[in-house]
């Protein structure tokens, strides 16, 4: 397991958490919650390429 990704996926939180904070302090709740959601999306994106290349591992391992 590659250490950058989860260096990556601590970053976009650590920025969607900030985002929250700013945005909610500021009244903005609904760009607050848009924010987390959108960070969350790009977190399931990250997740599920390496998921893909886990499966093309296995598939290629297993010559499927």
């Amino acid at each position: 397991m590659d250490v950058d990704l989860i260096f990556k996926i601590a970053a976009v939180g650590i920025l969607v958490s900030v985002l929250n904070q700013v945005l909610t302090r500021s009244g903005r709740d609904e760009q607050a919650t848009m924010t987390t959601l959108a960070g969350l999306v790009v977190v399931l994106m990250i997740v599920v390429q390496k998921i893909a290349e886990l499966f093309d591992l296995v598939k290629t391992l297993f010559n499927f």
